[in-house]
C-alpha cells in the first residue's frame, strides 16, 4: 500500500512515532506526577495543561520558522528544545519542585508542538495524488508507539533512586535518536513561492466552509480526546486501579489512535471527509457514553479505544481537508492558525480535565464531554444547507 512512497515520508512516521512514545510517557507520568508535587489536587494536570501551552505558543512560531529555514532545521530546533525540558525535569524531580516541573514542561511543550508538524512535512514530500497515503502513514508511526511507550512508562519509571527520573532519560534518548534521524533525511527546504508569493489575507482564508469545518473538526476531536485522556490516569488511581492498569489502558487507547491511519486516507477517499468526520463524532460520543454507564476497568478500556477511533477519524480527514484550502504561499499562515486554535483548545481541556475529574468524578467529566462532538456534525448540516454545490476552495 505504501510502497511508492518516498524514503523521507517513511522517515518522518519513525520520527512520529519516537514523538508519540514520547507523548504517551508523558501522559501515563506526568499526572501522576504532578498529584505527588502539587499543593492542591485540582493542580495535579497543570503539568500536563502546560506542556499544550508550550505547544500551542509553539505552532504559530514553528510554522513561520520552517517555512523561512525549512523542514529540517525546524525539527532539529524542536528536537534540541525537547531534550532540554527533559534535563530541566530530571533537576526538578530530584529537587520535589512542582514549579520547576511545569517549566520543564512547558519547553517539552514546545518541542512538540514543532513535532507536530511531521505530518505536513509528509504531505510535502510525497506527490500529490498520495497525500492521504502520506498522512496515514506518518499518523500510523504511532502504533508503534503505543507499544513502545507504555512499555517505556512501565519500566522507566522505577530505575532511579528518584522515581520517575528513569522516565525522563529514557525521553531524552528518543528526543536524540529523532534528531539523529532528521538530520540524514531529505526534506524540502523554503520555496520561494512560500516567501514571495501573492497570499490573500488570512481573513478570507478563513471564511471558506472547508476551512472552517477543517479546522472545527480538528479541535473538537483533539480536545475531546485530552480531556478525556488527561482524566484518565487520575480517575484509574482514584478507583484503586494500578500503574500497568493505567498504562495498559492508555497503551490500546494509543493503538486504537494510530492503527486506522493506514486505512483512513483511503476510506476518506472513498466515503468522503464529511462521513468520515461524522463517524468519528459518534464514536467520541460513544466513548463518553461507555464511560457513563460502564465506570470499571472494562469500561475504562471500552471507553478509551473508542475515544482514540474517534480521534483518528477525526483529526485526520480534517488534516486532510485543511491541505485543500490554501495555496503554497499560504501554507505558514493557515497551518500556524490551525495549530494554534486546535492546541489551544487542547491546553484548555487538559487544564480543566483535574478540576473536573475531582469535582464531577469519571462519569460527570464525560457527561460534560458528551454533546462537544456535535458541533462538527451541526457545521457540515449547515454548510450543507447553505453552500450547495460545494465550490472548490483552493482558487476561490
Amino acid at each position: 500500500m505504501f510502497r511508492s512512497l518516498p524514503l523521507p515520508v517513511t522517515l518522518l512516521s519513525l520520527c512520529q512515532a519516537l514523538l508519540v512514545t514520547g507523548n504517551i510517557l508523558l501522559i501515563a507520568v506526568s499526572p501522576l506526577i504532578g498529584a505527588g508535587l502539587a499543593p492542591s489536587d485540582w493542580l495535579a494536570t497543570l503539568p500536563v495543561a502546560v506542556q499544550w501551552l508550550g505547544l500551542m505558543s509553539a505552532t504559530i512560531p514553528a510554522s513561520l520558522l520552517m517555512a523561512r529555514l525549512g523542514r529540517r532545521k525546524g525539527f532539529t530546533l524542536g528536537n534540541i528544545l525537547g531534550l532540554g525540558g527533559t534535563l530541566v525535569a530530571i533537576v526538578a524531580l530530584q529537587r520535589d519542585s512542582f514549579i520547576l516541573f511545569c517549566v520543564a514542561t512547558f519547553a517539552i511543550g514546545i518541542g512538540i508542538g514543532f513535532g507536530q508538524l511531521y505530518r505536513f512535512a509528509a504531505v510535502e514530500a510525497a506527490p500529490a495524488e498520495a497525500r492521504d497515503r502520506a498522512i496515514g502513514l506518518v499518523m500510523g508511526g504511532g502504533v508503534l508507539a503505543a507499544f513502545l511507550g507504555p512499555w517505556l512508562a512501565r519500566h522507566s519509571h522505577t530505575l532511579a533512586s528518584t522515581e520517575f527520573v528513569g522516565s525522563f532519560i529514557g525521553l531524552a534518548a528518543l528526543y536524540a535518536t529523532a534528531l539523529v534521524i532528521v538530520h540524514f533525511t531529505r526534506l524540502p527546504g523554503p520555496v520561494a513561492s512560500q516567501m514571495s508569493g501573492q497570499s490573500r489575507p488570512l481573513r478570507q482564508l478563513l471564511r471558506q466552509p472547508r476551512l472552517i469545518l477543517a479546522i472545527v473538526s480538528g479541535l473538537i476531536g483533539y480536545g475531546v480526546m485530552t480531556l478525556s485522556m488527561t482524566a484518565t490516569p487520575l480517575a484509574m488511581a482514584h478507583s484503586g486501579h494500578s500503574f500497568d492498569h493505567v498504562s495498559m489502558t492508555i497503551q490500546w487507547h494509543v493503538v486504537a489512535m494510530f492503527a486506522p491511519s493506514f486505512i483512513t486516507g483511503r476510506l476518506t477517499s472513498r466515503l468522503g471527509a464529511e462521513t468520515m468526520i461524522v463517524l468519528g463524532c459518534l464514536l467520541l460520543m460513544a466513548s463518553a457514553v461507555v464511560a457513563i454507564f460502564m465506570p470499571d476497568l472494562i469500561g475504562y478500556n471500552i471507553a478509551l479505544v473508542l475515544l482514540g477511533l474517534g480521534w483518528n477519524f477525526t483529526f485526520l480527514p480534517a488534516t486532510g481537508l485543511l491541505t485543500e484550502c490554501y495555496r503554497p504561499e499560504e501554507k505558514a499562515s493557515v497551518q500556524a492558525t490551525n495549530e494554534f486554535l486546535v492546541f489551544s483548545t487542547v491546553a484548555i481541556t487538559a487544564l480543566t480535565s483535574g478540576p473536573l475529574v475531582s469535582i464531577a468524578g469519571w462519569q460527570g467529566l464525560n457527561l460534560w464531554m458528551l454533546p462537544l462532538p456535535l458541533l462538527p456534525i451541526a457545521v457540515i448540516i449547515a454548510q450543507r444547507l447553505v453552500f450547495t454545490p460545494q465550490r472548490p476552495q483552493i482558487g476561490d
